[in-house]
């Protein structure tokens, strides 16, 4: 199972009805295959995931935040991961909105490397 304990990552592809960007930071901790993030920047004031690690290490998990304008947004999201040849990972993203719509989209995100 893949650790994602003390991990930060990074969005760097999303679609144009997310909420997150290049500014947003996202702090994972895991205690066995209980998945909980906080996360905030680029727009979201703050914002909570909690979830699921499965045994491939893939993720199942919430979210909700809260956006600068004051808006609350949730929705579902399941990950893939995917190394890259340095090592970190990149999760691969379908969501869906409970909010706003119902819409779906995709998006990338990556560890950011250790300072």
């Amino acid at each position: 199972m893949i650790n994602y304990e003390g991990k930060v990552f990074r969005p760097v592809v999303n679609f144009p009805n997310g909420e997150v960007n290049a500014a947003t930071r996202f702090q994972y901790s895991q205690a066995e295959d209980l998945l909980t993030a906080s996360y905030s920047g680029g727009g979201i004031r703050e914002g909570q995931m909690v979830g699921k690690v499965l045994p491939n290490g893939e993720l199942e998990f919430f979210y909700q935040h809260m956006s600068d304008d004051g808006s609350l947004l949730s929705g579902r999201c399941h990950s893939r991961p995917e190394y890259m040849p340095d090592g970190r990972l990149r999760l691969h993203e379908t969501w869906q909105w409970f909010t706003d719509g119902q819409s779906c989209g995709t998006s990338i995100v990556e560890e950011e490397a250790a300072s």
